[in-house]
């Protein structure tokens, strides 16, 4: 399997980015040499991804998805930004297919959108907001417009931390699914249960709405406590460990699902009919964190989402949909 990748030139600026494309190379050739070396109980060399041959001069938010068309174009999905942009293939020039403003007839709503590639060269473009779903055809024109199979999970088809959802060689939707969390009243007062430390990989038909669960995944914990004063005002408060052990998955092109298991870091393979294997556990050079270093990992990450909150809310302000007349 090759193609063109696609990576910020300024990934620690959640502000502006610009896209790049990579020559192409073998990623299922790099997960089996990965593999094969794992018994070998040495590290994997280092394999360089390829030399850039393009980079954008628009600057982007926050990519969440790009696909590259048959005529070489790459559609890009900015949720930052809330952009759907259409780049030429040297990245030189590009088209605003969909965006907040009025410019365009195909309006991206308030909330980030899904970018996911569908049957031949189609692409859909997922919108949580009216729960529909786009077709995008290969030149990059929209289309039909289709309901979003679940539209309790339409949020698990943007993509990012969730993982990129995708479509098997039988046309069905896969992606992760919400973990079950679902707040409870009790004596008229919210009551929020704890939040569960995993997550189902699902399956589900576009004609039929048949629902199959594939695998299972670690995710992300979070404590959240809520508390009422004397006056009824609310206080929300959230604990997580930012250094937690979370699985990640991937569809491959064959119809597999592949779980990478981070607490001893191996590969499960599941089939299209539920069969699963295992790789060996792949060497992996562990890092001791002590104390200090502890305390220097929080100290800058306070520093980090304190800035990213600042900016956020800069960018909120800025915003068309914050003017007076929006």
């Amino acid at each position: 399997m090759t193609g063109v990748s696609f990576i910020p030139t300024a990934p620690m600026n959640p502000m502006r980015s610009k896209l790049t494309v990579l020559a192409p190379v073998a990623l299922l050739a790099l997960l089996a040499l990965l593999v094969a070396d794992a018994g070998a109980q040495q590290l994997p060399p280092v394999r360089p991804l390829g030399a850039v041959v393009a980079v954008s001069k628009e600057g982007l938010g926050a990519v969440s998805a790009a696909r590259q068309l048959p005529n070489g174009k790459v559609l890009v999905n900015d949720i930052n930004e809330r952009k759907l942009m259409l780049f030429d293939a040297d990245l030189s020039a590009f088209t605003v297919i969909a965006d907040s403003t009025a410019a365009t007839g195909n309006a991206y709503s308030s909330r980030a959108a899904g970018l996911i590639p569908y049957s031949g060269d189609s692409t859909l473009f997922v919108d949580p907001q009216s729960l529909s779903m786009m077709l995008i055809d290969p030149a990059g024109k929209m289309g039909r417009v289709m309901s979003v199979p679940r539209p309790q999970e339409a949020n698990q088809l943007i993509g990012g931390p969730n993982g990129t959802p995708g479509f098997d060689g039988q046309g069905r939707l896969v992606y992760r699914a919400a973990p079950n969390f679902r707040p409870t009243f009790v004596n008229g007062q919210i009551k929020l249960p704890e939040m569960p430390d995993s997550a189902v990989i699902v399956r589900v038909d576009l004609a039929t709405r048949k629902l199959d669960t594939l695998a299972t995944v670690k995710i992300s914990k979070q404590k959240i406590n809520m508390s009422q004063d004397e006056n009824g005002r609310m206080t929300v408060t959230t604990m997580l460990n930012p250094l937690q052990q979370v699985d990640d998955w991937a569809l491959l092109s064959d119809g597999r699902v592949a779980v990478l298991r981070a607490r001893d870091y191996h590969v499960e393979y599941v089939t299209p009919d539920g069969k699963m294997t295992t790789t060996p556990k792949l060497p992996f050079d562990w890092q001791r964190l002590n104390d200090s270093s502890k305390t220097a990992f929080l100290d800058s990450s306070k520093v980090v989402m304190e800035k990213m909150r600042t900016e956020a809310t800069a960018r909120m302000g800025a915003s068309p949909s914050a003017s007076p007349g929006a």
